[in-house]
């Protein structure tokens, strides 16, 4: 069964061998990525160490040579980090306005015009070879990594064996890092330039171990299958190669908004007809809302327009365009929600509810026509 790019799990940002060769135990390294935080570095774990010792001979039965181990856990150790954020994945989703909100922002489609302009001979010439549109291909980009700018900073391989260590979905996990073993093991990356997401997703366009063997191609002709650097030619690659082989028709959209469209992932919201494009789409991230996401950003970054429909209002009475004027407010108040885009998150909450408390009002975070009127 193929295991579906992302379904370990969301989001949209990467030590002297372990007992795994009976070397000193882990520690915290002297040469982890720079700007992580304190609960995405190693520190030290001897039930971790005792778990590494004991994947010598599972990884050595699926090939990987004990040269392999030495390098890819020299180091690395236990983030405690990652496990936090598996275990506190957000439940709920977002509305699709919100979601859109985020995913096809004024910022991101000026950066994927400006990222689709300046690799345009690159984008066309991998529509040419596997039948994806180029804008396709540059608003997956887009989604998955801010095009390069957000790739992460995680050493795989610290990631992926934490989270096969901690078990809550461990076999999942240690098939990602033998998977990353096997990379590591084809010379595609050194293991100290093997980084990504909590979870382990890779490069420009976040492929998970697996599906980097299964799809990753060496689109330069340098011998690597290389996603991680500057130049994003294999990564994009890599990613057009994914979806022609998951059923992508040559020629053929995604869909379109429409009033007579069959899909209407938000009640009172917009409509959309979509194609088989729409589910090859979804073979990258199993969401309605993401499939939209990409395919309307690609759109945008064509030059179209925004969504023709508007959406209702909120549960809290408030449309997107009041919830904007909401956080213009709280924010030329003094109490700064750091952007103004409609989406009510943990920072527009907490400038709410220090309003509320300088008013002596009850903190509770909540927006609603009432606070909005109070900030006239």
């Amino acid at each position: 069964m193929q295991i579906n790019r992302r379904l370990f799990g969301l989001g949209l940002a990467s030590f002297g061998l372990t007992a795994c060769s009976g070397a000193a135990p882990s520690r915290v390294s002297t040469n982890a990525p720079t700007g992580l935080p304190a609960d995405l570095r190693p520190v030290p774990n001897s039930a971790y160490d005792a778990w590494v010792a004991s994947l010598r001979g599972r990884a050595s039965a699926q090939g990987i040579s004990q040269t392999t181990l030495a390098a890819a856990f020299r180091g690395t150790g236990y983030l405690p980090g990652v496990v936090t954020r598996d275990r506190n994945q957000t439940e709920f989703s977002r509305s699709l306005e919100d979601y859109l909100s985020i995913a096809t922002s004024d910022e991101r489609v000026q950066k994927g015009r400006a990222a689709f302009a300046r690799h345009r001979g690159t984008l066309n010439a991998l529509q040419d070879r596997y039948g994806v549109d180029a804008r396709i291909i540059t608003a997956i980009w887009g989604l998955e990594s801010f095009y390069g700018e957000r790739r992460g900073q995680v050493p795989v391989i610290s990631a992926t064996s934490t989270l096969a260590f901690d078990g809550r979905r461990g076999r999942f996990f240690e098939q990602q890092l033998i998977a990353a073993l096997k990379i590591l093991q084809n010379g595609d990356i050194p293991a100290s330039q093997m980084t990504g997401s909590w979870a382990g997703a890779m490069g420009h366009t976040q492929f998970i171990p697996t599906s980097y063997l299964q799809f990753a191609v060496d689109y330069t002709g340098d011998g690597r299958r290389d996603i991680w650097s500057d130049d994003p030619s294999d990564a994009l690659a890599s990613a057009a190669a994914y979806l022609q082989r998951n059923g992508w028709t040559r020629g053929q959209s995604w869909g379109s908004e429409s009033p007579q469209g069959s899909l209407q992932p938000q009640p009172g919201g917009p409509r959309f007809a979509t194609t088989s494009n729409f589910r090859v789409i979804k073979r990258y991230n199993n969401s309605d809302a993401y499939a939209i996401g990409v395919g309307h950003l690609a759109d945008r970054i064509g030059g179209a327009g925004p969504l023709r429909a508007s959406f209702p209002p909120d549960a809290n009475g408030l449309t997107k365009a009041d919830r904007i004027t909401l956080q213009q407010r709280l924010t030329a108040r003094g109490f700064d929600t750091q952007g103004a885009d409609g989406v009510i998150g943990s920072n527009t909450e907490s400038a709410i509810r220090a309003y509320q408390a300088s008013r002596g009002m009850p903190a509770t975070g909540t927006p609603s026509q009432a606070l909005l009127q109070s900030l006239r």
